[in-house]
């Protein structure tokens, strides 16, 4: 199918179009305050929040920023990411605590707890505001933004069931969370949650097992673009040495070019196509 001109606002579940266009509203979490707005009118959403914290050193993080958009059938929330490098070197840092996850429920990794807690109740609060009806709502970002839209979702549903969102897609997110945490997400998420994974991402594989794990249910894009909803093991392993070997000239840089969420925009696209 081609892909379409803009947002199904009745789009409910899973569809690979759906998640095209939460990739571009991931995308655009990275751009500045106007181009929001006006991409968010193009797109047929009458309401923009924006959302935003600074922090102060020695926290690894500048800000964190996210936006709500609102119309009559749907609500998205996107959280920005960060550079690769930056979230990398943040992640791969064994010292990091767990943070108690929501509700008291398992731990988290600090930094994204800490990030989460800065902007959570604009976020809440935007979704309050904006539900005015029946819309459905959905989380989505990438990188960091993606763990974010984990946890927002994860704090809603176990804290504010009645603000609960439809769905949460994300795009190169980190290892987030602890065992307890995962299995009480992807009980509540269970067909609503849906974590997209660029062959070899380096961001994916980070922070270490087995101290944080995965939340249901991964989108895998193999090395040829191809988008599949299950890969063995071995099969994974396998796709991912071909990725490595793909650019004789960088094979190590291979990891951070498939984080851009560009690629991932690409690979939907062309699923789509």
């Amino acid at each position: 199918m081609p892909v379409p001109s803009t947002f199904d606002h009745q789009a409910t579940g899973y569809s690979l179009a759906h998640a095209y266009w939460l990739a571009r509203a991931s995308d655009l979490a990275y751009k500045d305050e106007a181009t929001i707005e006006k991409q968010a009118r193009e797109w047929g959403f009458d309401q923009v929040r924006h959302h935003h914290t600074a922090f102060s050193p020695p926290f690894p993080l500048e800000d964190t920023q996210a936006y709500t958009v609102a119309g009559d059938d749907m609500i998205v929330t996107a959280f920005r990411g960060t550079e690769p490098a930056q979230i990398r070197d943040w992640l791969s840092d064994a010292s990091t605590p767990p943070w108690p996850g929501p509700k008291q429920t398992g731990y988290v990794h600090y930094g994204f707890a800490k990030a989460l807690d800065s902007i959570y109740p604009q976020v809440r609060d935007a979704v309050a505001e904006l539900r005015t009806g029946d819309q459905t709502v959905w989380f989505t970002g990438h990188s960091l933004g993606g763990a974010l839209a984990m946890l927002a979702g994860a704090r809603m549903y176990l804290e504010e069931p009645g603000l609960r969102a439809d769905g949460v897609y994300t795009y190169g997110q980190p290892r987030t969370c602890d065992r307890q945490l995962a299995t009480a997400f992807n009980k509540g998420f269970k067909q609503r949650m849906y974590r997209f994974v660029n062959n070899n991402d380096i961001v994916p594989q980070l922070p270490p097992e087995p101290a944080f794990t995965h939340v249901d249910s991964l989108r895998y894009i193999d090395s040829g673009g191809r988008i599949r909803e299950s890969m063995t093991l071995v099969g994974g392993l396998t796709d991912r040495a071909k990725g490595f070997t793909a650019d004789p000239l960088a094979p190590a840089a291979d990891g951070v070019r498939d984080h851009f969420i560009q690629h991932y925009i690409d690979a939907l696209g062309k699923g789509l196509g």
